[in-house]
């Protein structure tokens, strides 16, 4: 499995599967890094997590909404209520 996570000391290489356990935050994988290392990594920072980008906000799109969103309550649209009445 290969640790992709960028900030990762261990980011960029490959390291053996021990076992996969789930956990109540998903998916970790307890590897060896060699020299007797234990480390686990949650999915996500693996190579078997999603791909990356995945999931994420992009800033075009969040630009994107916040124009709607200005261009909503310029024309008097009133925001949604949450269904606390």
């Amino acid at each position: 499995m290969l640790v992709t996570h960028p900030f990762h000391p261990l980011a960029g290489r490959r390291l053996h599967v021990c076992r996969a356990v789930r956990r109540s935050s998903g998916l970790v994988f307890i590897c060896t890094a060699g020299d007797g290392v234990t480390v686990t990594l949650p999915q996500g920072w693996t190579d078997r997590g999603p791909a990356p980008g995945e999931n994420r906000l992009a800033i075009d799109g969040l630009g994107a909404l916040s124009a709607l969103v200005d261009a909503l309550m310029s024309r008097g649209v009133e925001p949604v209520d949450g269904g606390s009445s």
